[in-house]
């Protein structure tokens, strides 16, 4: 794509067409093309971008056709009664609309404190538009409650990447990298459905000779073209990482030089995979020794070897940890850094990449700085004119903002950009439940999706081809998505509405709602940070097809490959993590015998609230269809078409069956995109999140499967009466209104009104007998300061040892609660019913076991301070 040339052309005026470059609004790629609007409906054609050279999906092709969709929001819509959502929404005007929103912020944070105000957003909003709302969340609000749907899908990779290389950009060299790779190893990923202009560059290395391994439990469209398919159990791909480094170790195909000089941290790891022999890790994951050698064979003799992982791989409760085991498996083949070879990521959404660096998330400030980082505070508030002190420290993840709505200490009023967390959340149910428990939902979309039906305003929004702004894509390319028509009258973008807002709030004048001059202001606060693009501007990305960051000048010429010299780090090396596979946390019993896994189709996209309503994708994908394996299929009844109910300890959810033999016998897959009767959502598990990113472990629970009748045009969902509850919220009587916290004008740091506190850790333990309970380490006593009072919220143990543990919680030296933990498990335990400890109480954790028994125990009891 030239220039400017084809940007903005032609004029306005009635009847009068222009014709604009800009990109698709669905996956990473961002694959250009060229719209022609003005006269409705618009029409488009591919470009020859470097993500897509010409081609589009599906989904790219039919994205114009939801511009005039006769469901589109034009209007704000509230509440016929204020306070109660179960009056109908009606048309509104947008200062009617307006006012009620800036009220419930106002009454909210007036009753229960900043943080009682949250925001949630998406990886669709455009740099400037995350960007903004991260700023608005605390600068406008002065609140620490922000999170976004990001977390759900991209946050294992980069606390993985962030951690071994010191940065995290998924892909840290292009994408057309692939098509000369000698192997490619895709774990977790199927490209050919959910981004199939990608699979142009795979081709082209399959071509000249190149051999793919695709690791999946399923024979994806990707894995039934690749060379080699590994098929594991969803949950082991960790440990089938460990074991291919094994082997590797073991025949002396790691590169020693290359770990000797460019890393750090190896010789743990070593020791740590010695226990993933080849047989033992079959046994684990039902991938063949004969295919694990294979794979590490060919990694390990190729000149050019890349390594790539995606959601499969990442969304589990220990998804950090499996992704660095795959990064450990590159760095011991020396392949990150290397000319044509490396370590990445696939990111999924739209600006997936871009929307987890610029302060959306609830650790970060732009350019990927922390919140943590006195540093970072002090310039980026310097860049928004405020005072350092006065930026709130982190706040939840996203799941765990999501399940304390509606109580005290959680958020009551929330605001909702570009995310439909009804239908993407895990365990769905419970998280549409604590949106009803809000005092105050407001949802910004252009469709009224299945969360802007639980709203008390819903604010109508631009589409992506009738605003302006940046991208980040898959490969770290900084794009422009440029505006190719008018939205409808009186329409905003997501950041007009903030900057509106923030009017409304008395921060009008540090908010704008001009893209770039958000942009620039996005550059100065990014510079110097890891994701820095203070040398990154429209008229650069508009001649040179988009700039690669960092890019911290106007000189620099952008960064395509990272960690050619050296990696992100104070001494410039990789760092090997030593990490364990742990079992799936919900594993098959006998009420709920198989595994179930999630992901996309080819012609559905995210929540599907756009490509559901979508003509030409309803015709592609107009059901959501569970797959099942012919041997599972036969055993249950249950044909082709039929109708199945999946259910969980969560929920239940109705799917027509697709039988086929891609998948294993012992696995059930459900797409994501559908709510409501056929929400796999509703059956994920939500109860063990990963420790270092705070992904829910969507790709593997435990699931039952039953017939539930013939082939239907139309699936009825399952009886409200069979559902599984949600657990309640205690939720608390309304306090009385207290004044704000700033009564003088003075230099302070930002009040905190709860502090957690944490015991945990991983201990030894020698059995006395079970009737013997003794203090494990110190470590695990607690004494509540004078003047507080504090309550224990949950209890995780683990338990390595093959006999039954007891976890004694004590009260200045009395007995509150035992936790027994079996042989070789674990335990999770909310503490609802524990009373309020006052200050003075002493808190301790005992440990119980048989006679003699040793091993370690895994000790995490979380409070809140007060």
């Amino acid at each position: 794509m030239t220039a400017a040339t084809a940007a903005d052309r032609a004029a306005g005026g009635a009847g009068t067409s222009r014709t604009t470059d800009t990109h698709c609004p669905y996956c990473s790629l961002q694959c250009g093309m060229r719209v022609t609007a003005g006269d409705r409906p618009a029409t488009l054609v591919p470009l020859d971008f470097p993500t897509n050279r010409g081609g589009l999906c599906s989904k790219g092709w039919s994205s114009v056709e939801l511009l005039d969709h006769p469901e589109r929001l034009v209007h704000p819509l509230v509440r016929a009664t204020p306070g109660d959502r179960t009056s109908p929404l009606v048309e509104a005007t947008w200062d009617e609309a307006l006012d009620r929103v800036v009220g419930a912020i106002r009454r909210t944070q007036r009753t229960y404190g900043r943080d009682a105000v949250g925001c949630f957003g998406g990886g669709s909003l455009t740099n400037e538009q995350a960007y903004q709302f991260g700023k608005f969340a605390r600068v406008a609000l002065r609140t620490s409650a922000i999170d976004y749907n990001g977390r759900f899908c991209m946050s294992s990779a980069a606390g993985a990447a962030n951690r071994a290389f010191g940065i995290d950009r998924g892909m840290p060299f292009p994408l057309a990298d692939i098509a000369g790779a000698d192997v490619v190893v895709l774990v977790g990923s199927n490209p050919a459905d959910t981004m199939p202009p990608a699979m142009q560059y795979f081709d082209a290395g399959r071509e000249r000779g190149a051999e793919h391994v695709v690791v999946d439990p399923r024979r994806t469209a990707t894995a039934r073209n690749a060379a080699l398919h590994l098929q594991p159990l969803p949950g082991t791909d960790l440990a089938l990482a460990n074991g291919l480094l094994h082997i590797a170790i073991a025949e002396g195909l790691v590169d020693t030089d290359y770990v000797a000089t460019r890393t750090t941290g190896f010789d743990d790891v070593r020791a740590g995979v010695a226990a993933y022999w080849p047989d033992r890790v079959e046994r684990l994951t039902g991938v063949p020794v004969a295919d694990q050698r294979r794979t590490v064979f060919a990694l390990a003799r190729a000149e050019k070897a890349i390594v790539l992982t995606a959601r499969g791989a990442e969304q589990h409760r220990s998804g950090t940890d499996t992704t660095t085991a795959w990064i450990n498996l590159a760095l011991a083949l020396g392949l990150p850094g290397r000319p044509g070879s490396g370590y990445g990521t696939v990111t999924g959404q739209g600006n997936g990449q871009g929307g987890r660096e610029h302060g959306q998330k609830a650790d970060q400030l732009p350019g990927y700085r922390s919140l943590r980082d006195p540093a970072a505070r002090a310039h980026v508030a310097a860049v928004w004119g405020v005072d350092p002190d006065d930026l709130p420290m982190p706040g939840k993840s996203a799941f765990e903002l999501l399940d304390a709505l509606g109580t005290d200490g959680g958020v009551r009023t929330l605001l909702v950009l570009a995310s439909n967390v009804a239908v993407s959340a895990p365990d769905a149910r419970r998280v549409v439940s604590r949106l009803r428990d809000l005092d105050f939902l407001a949802v910004s979309d252009f469709f009224l999706s299945e969360t802007a039906e639980l709203a008390d305003v819903v604010l109508p929004s631009a589409m992506w081809a009738e605003e302006a702004g940046t991208m980040t894509n898959v490969e770290g390319r900084v794009i422009r998505r440029r505006r190719a028509l008018d939205p409808p009258a009186g329409v905003p973008d997501d950041l007009q509405l903030l900057a509106t807002l923030a009017e409304r709030l008395g921060a009008g004048e540090r908010f704008s709602g001009d893209p770039e001059t958000v942009f620039d202001e996005l550059r100065r606060a990014s510079a110097g940070g890891a994701a820095d693009y203070a040398g990154i501007s429209y008229e650069r990305i508009d001649a040179e097809d988009g700039v690669f960051w960092p890019c911290p000048s106007d000189t620099h010429p952008g960064t395509p490959r990272l960690f050619a010299d050296r990696f992100a780090t104070p001494d410039g090396r990789a760092r090997f993590v030593r990490v364990e596979h742990v079992e799936a946390h919900e594993r098959p019993d006998a009420d709920y015998p198989y595994v179930l896994t999630t992901g996309r189709v080819l012609a559905q996209y995210q929540s599907g609230t756009q490509t559901r309503r979508t003509r030409t994708l309803q015709m592609v994908a107009p059901t959501p269809r569970a797959e099942l394996h012919p041997d599972l299929a036969r055993r249950l009844g249950i044909a082709q078409d039929d109708v199945v109910e999946l259910a969980t300890r969560r929920g239940r959810a109705r799917f027509h069956a697709l039988v086929t033999d891609a998948i294993r016998p012992d696995v059930v897959f459900a797409p994501f995109h559908w709510g409501g009767g056929s929400s796999a959502n509703a059956l994920t598990d939500a109860d063990a999140l990963d420790p270092t990113s705070r992904m829910p472990a969507f790709k593997v629970c435990a699931v039952a499967v039953t017939r539930v009748g013939g082939p239907a045009e139309r699936i009825d969902p399952p009886a409200a009466a069979t559902q599984p509850r949600p657990r309640p919220h205690a939720l608390l009587t309304t306090p009385e209104p207290r004044p704000p916290a700033r009564t003088r004008p003075a230099r302070r740091s930002t009040r905190v009104k709860s502090t957690p506190r944490f015991l945990q850790g991983v201990f030894p333990i020698t059995g006395e007998g079970l009737a013997k309970p003794g203090p494990v380490d110190a470590a695990l006593r607690y004494t509540v300061p004078a003047g507080t009072s504090a309550q224990a919220l949950y209890f995780r143990g683990g338990n390595s040892t093959g006999e039954l543990v007891y976890v004694l919680l004590l009260r200045d030296g009395e007995p509150m609660r035992w936790f027994p933990i079996g042989a070789k498990g674990d335990v999770h335990v909310p503490l609802r019913v524990v009373e309020d400890l006052p200050g003075g109480t002493v808190v301790e954790l005992h440990a119980a076991a048989p006679e003699g028994v040793t091993g370690e125990l895994v000790v995490d009891l979380g409070l809140v301070e007060v």
